[in-house]
């Protein structure tokens, strides 16, 4: 179950709080970081893969981001748009292990 905090932000009181967007982004970012290592360290096909995914990820990410703020989208929106693929990839990730 989500603390108050939790569901206050996913309600809207980021703008509020944009600070807590950033906070959570941090966090949930760390646990996909860990996730990545642990792939890496092991070497061999998957990690070979996941560093081609890690790359392709980063620009993606560099024209994502440029075509969101130049059609006026707010630094909150493009940080809950990381917020989606970092969920993502902490999905697939736990999945895989």
């Amino acid at each position: 179950m989500q603390s108050h905090s939790f569901r206050f932000a996913e309600r809207g009181g980021v703008i509020l709080f944009p600070w807590f967007t950033v906070l959570l982004l941090a966090l949930e970012s760390s646990e996909v970081i860990g996730f990545r290592v642990a792939k890496l360290a092991g070497g061999g096909v998957d990690a070979q893969h996941e560093a081609h995914l890690i790359v392709s990820e980063k620009v993606d990410v560099v024209f994502e981001v440029s075509a969101r703020l130049m059609s006026g989208a707010t630094a909150i929106n493009v940080i809950s748009r990381f917020r989606e693929q970092v969920a993502a990839n902490a999905r697939r990730l736990s999945a895989e292990n």
